[in-house]
């Protein structure tokens, strides 16, 4: 009988060795893509909504108690928006690197990004020591 645990494939990376984890990780980052266009167009619908809502009251920002936190939630929301298609573009690079074969390679020194680091940020282009290395 032999005593040795089975090897675990890693839970989201492509493990290039093995040639596993192809068929989860474009499906969490399909999941991912799907989510962020979600995320995305809610954004756009509140944004057009504070705009909308905006162009019905007086334009008088000098002395309207609501003209501050009213363009404090415009600049939020569109923060909110940047942000949610900066992780579009991030994740459909993703998509690129795995369609490629170089998914779950550091950029930088071309060792494996660790399933735990690709479980924690999907995107990810480098590994741990890399990253905390700082540009070079």
């Amino acid at each position: 009988m032999d005593d040795s645990a089975p090897e675990v494939p890693p839970r989201y990376g492509y493990d290039h060795e093995r040639g596993e984890g192809y068929e989860s990780a474009r499906e969490r980052l399909a999941t991912d893509r799907a989510d962020t266009l979600a995320r995305t167009a809610a954004l756009i619908r509140d944004f057009d909504g504070i705009v909308a809502a905006n162009a019905l009251v007086a334009v008088d920002d000098e002395h309207d108690p609501e003209g501050s936190s009213t363009a404090f939630e415009r600049a939020h929301v569109a923060a909110l928006l940047a942000r949610a298609r900066e992780h579009l573009d991030a994740v459909d690079l993703a998509l690129e690197r795995l369609a490629r074969g170089d998914y779950g390679r550091c950029e930088r020194c071309g060792e494996p990004i660790p399933a735990e680091r690709l479980e924690a940020r999907p995107t990810a282009t480098s590994c741990v020591p890399c990253a905390t290395a700082g540009p070079r």
